[in-house]
């Protein structure tokens, strides 16, 4: 049976998703992050198709959201998008550390997801951590600078008054190219890598992933290790058809 356990992994409010007889074992575990306005809970579907292939799944809740909700205006939040996925940054480590104090690891085997923000998350971390197996981003950009480019013109587009300067824009868009994949493509090292995406997405542009997929297959010596899923006039929205596609390919890969 299938267990879902409410628990804090380096003091992260997690939902760890397991085979109840396995619970305490050494596993091979896949860290998933939600999307921006999210929460852990949202992704229990995919959590426990992967449970079932035996794997110990953590659904970490990000700052600003689910049990760390702190009830903010969505304009406040809206400004706090890359503290918050530089704090996912951090606390991935974290839980990492806490997972091999526990001995919960089966061979070093980890690999780490995300929708959207969680995407945007997944693909930063592999310029950051070598540990990383494997890894599935679902509808997030590689490319973060681009990225907040395109939230920065859209808002200020709007009309919104940014709390920000031209000088501290610009420092963003500095620390961001330290963590974007598609500058960094020599963090890849061969891993395997798997990019879900509805080619009619609103919010997150098809054309981030598809393009860095396009270019950093010529990274792989193996390409079967890195595979793109298009998905033709699907939205912001990860189907049922794409969360099962992840995990059968990450089962073969992790």
């Amino acid at each position: 049976m299938i267990g879902i356990y409410r628990n804090t992994f380096a003091k992260v409010p997690v939902l760890t998703v397991v085979d109840d007889s396995k619970r305490d074992q050494p596993l091979p575990v896949f860290i998933y992050f939600h999307g921006f306005t999210s929460a852990k809970e949202h992704n229990l579907p995919q959590a426990y198709m992967l449970a079932q292939k035996g794997y110990r799944v953590l659904l970490p809740d990000s700052a600003y959201h689910g049990e760390r909700d702190e009830d903010l205006a969505k304009k406040e939040l809206d400004f706090k998008f890359w503290d918050i996925v530089y704090q996912n940054l951090k606390e991935l480590q974290d839980i990492k550390d806490e997972l091999d104090r526990l001995d919960l690891v089966e061979d070093r085997r980890i690999g780490v997801g995300g929708t959207s923000m969680g995407g945007v998350t997944t693909s930063a971390a592999l310029t950051m951590y070598p540990w990383i197996q494997a890894s599935a981003v679902m509808m997030g950009s590689p490319k973060p600078v681009e990225f907040a480019k395109r939230l920065i013109d859209a808002m200020e587009q709007a009309g919104v008054d940014l709390p920000m300067n031209h000088s501290e824009k610009e420092d963003l868009y500095k620390s961001l190219a330290g963590i974007d994949l598609s500058m960094n493509k020599d963090k890849l090292l061969g891993r395997p890598l798997f990019f879900w995406h509805g080619d009619a997405d609103p919010l997150v542009p098809f054309e981030h992933s598809y393009d860095f997929y396009n270019e950093a297959i010529e990274h792989y010596k193996n390409p079967e290790n890195i595979r793109f899923l298009r998905e033709v006039g699907r939205d912001h929205k990860v189907s049922r058809f794409g969360m099962i596609e992840m995990v059968n390919w990450l089962e073969l890969v992790l």
